[in-house]
This record gives C-alpha cells, structure tokens and sequence, in this order.
C-alpha cells in the first residue's frame, strides 16, 4: 500500500478513538479534545474516527481513505494502548504518535513495569501477580487491581483478609490476572513526560478514598496542585526516576508516571503511555501550567512524529525521488 498525500500543503493528521473495553467512553473524551485543539492550530487537515477493534485490513482501509499523514491513536486500555494496536500500525507502515509496540506493552503490564523498575532499583511498592488458583501471601492493607486495565478500572483497596477474599470473587471472572501490592498511605503524584521533558509535578487530592474512576473523570470535589510542596529533594527525585523508566521502557513521545509518596520517599505505581487528554487530565494540567495549551502540545507530538516520517519514510510514504 503506497500512497501520498496530494490533495493538501497541510499534513493530515487522523485521530482515532474509542477502542474496546472499559475506557471506550473516557477514549472519545480524549480524542475529541486531541481533534478540536488540532483544529483550532489551524495547520493541519483533522480527521477523527471511532474505532473497536477493527483488523489490519480494516485499518489499513481506514488510514488510507483519510491520506492520513500521521495517525494519533488516543485510546486506552489493553488493546489501544498496550501494544496490539501499534502492532497494526507499524504492519500498515503508517506514522504514529506514542510508544512502539513492546514498550507500550511492557508498560501496561503492571508486572512487567515493576520487574524493570525493580532491576534499576527505582522503589516501586511490593507486589505479586494472582491466578486464581494462588494463594495471596502480601500482608494487608494491599491494593488488588488487573494487571493490565487503566483508569482505576477495577481497583480495590482491601484492609483485611475477608475484603481480599471479596474483591477476588469480584475480580477473577473478569481479569484473570491481578496485582496485589502493598498498599502505600501518603500523597499521590504524578509526573508528565513530553518528548522526553519532564513537566511540572501535580499531587492530586481526591475527595474520596483514592483516585479512582469516578474521581478522575465524573467528580469536581478533587484537588489538583501545581508543583506541590514537597521535602527537600522529593521533586527531583520523582522527576528523575520518572524519566529513568521512561527510557529504560523505551516509551516515546509521551507518558505519565504515578506516584505515591509516604515517609519512606515516593514509589512508582505505573507508566501510562497515552495518558488522558480530556478537561480533567494531568499531562495537559502541568503543560499548561507551563503556558503550552492544549493545541500547542498537541501540534508538539504531530510535529514530533512528522520529524520522524522525514528522517525514515514510511512504507505508505516513501520518500520522493
């Protein structure tokens, strides 16, 4: 499949959206707000397409009636951000923003994250993968999530033995595997990574007992802050671990790196590889507290993946003679 975009001076950019699973929804968020600031640059051509899961050909279809330039995959979740869609794009040849597919992978699994964490000495809580057939060895309190959901999907903070034997019932028949990790009482972080920068960190005050769904995207009672006020050191240090798993990942062009901090310093909970773009996400928060709003970012990570597509040309656009 080779063609070339003939129609326009301005690059096409075509941002695809929704995905299956439990962040469809917060998925057309994302994308939608990506497509409006894109089109408020008034640079590029801007198309947007709600997807679920379609197949290589489907895709390829797809990119190909939009003469797409670059494609901004703005989905979450296993499938959309965690590798298997960036396989489908790198099989069509098409330039994309984020990470390549084994990064994307490795990040959105939650134990594979922490085996690199772990091997580079980067504090991350202690935790173990659960079958259903395991038996659950952590001591309580502990966090049971999926290994690889986002969003909180899922996430249950379990104080004694009957709420983890609970939350098993609950989990298993839908994610085969869990994370159980030491629950960490403190203050939540985060650090936005843009092409390769760390931006401004944001301790995040939720209204209920942690940072869940509901808190992320429904509620207006949670509290955002600003480089927070943080011991001496502690701000650097999460900058400089974020940006450490960052490469030893080998994430590109974007991420977000959740903390908790208690007494002990702060401790890695994951790498999300396309973060949230809706009016609630952090990563646009701290750009913005920087003076970059939404459509410069935006227009940043286009351009970012544009300088890529002229260094090494696409199968779908080869270079001219």
């Amino acid at each position: 499949m080779t063609f070339m975009n003939q129609s326009s001076e301005r690059s096409r950019v075509l941002v695809l959206m929704g995905g299956p699973g439990e962040e469809h929804d917060i998925s057309l968020q994302t994308g939608g707000e990506i497509a409006r600031a894109l089109r408020q640059t008034d640079e590029y051509e801007v198309f947007d397409v709600v997807i679920d899961q379609p197949t290589l050909d489907e895709l390829a279809l797809i990119i190909e009636a939009h003469q797409a330039d670059v494609v901004f995959p703005a989905l979450h979740g296993r499938w959309g951000e965690g590798g298997e869609l960036q396989e489908l794009l790198e099989e069509i040849g098409v330039t994309y923003i984020g990470s390549r597919p084994r990064p994307a992978m490795l990040a959105m699994d939650k134990i594979a994250t922490k085996a690199i964490l772990s091997a580079e000495r980067i504090p991350t809580p202690p935790s173990r993968q659960l079958l259903p057939e395991d038996e659950c060895d952590l001591p309580t309190p502990l966090v049971l999530k999926p290994v690889d959901e986002g969003s909180s999907v899922d996430m249950r903070i379990c104080h004694t033995i009957e709420d983890v034997q609970q939350a098993r019932k609950d989990l298993h028949p839908k994610h085969h595997r869990l994370l159980a990790e030491q629950y960490i009482h403190g203050r939540e972080l985060t650090v936005g990574i843009l092409g390769g920068e760390a931006l401004p960190i944001l301790e995040i005050i939720p209204a209920v007992e942690f940072y869940d769904y509901e808190a992320k995207y429904e509620r207006v009672d949670t509290q955002y802050i600003v480089n927070p006020d943080l011991p001496e050191g502690i701000a650097q240090q999460c900058k400089n671990n974020a940006l450490l798993a960052y490469r030893k990942l080998g994430c590109r062009d974007l991420a977000r790196v959740d903390f908790m901090l208690d007494h002990r310093g702060p401790w890695i909970l994951e790498v999300n590889t396309m973060p949230g773009f809706t009016t609630h996400s952090l990563v646009p928060m701290a750009a913005q507290s920087l003076g970059r709003d939404m459509p410069q970012i935006c227009a940043e990570l286009v351009e970012t993946a544009l300088a890529r597509a002229d260094i090494s040309p696409s199968p779908m656009h080869p270079a001219s003679p």
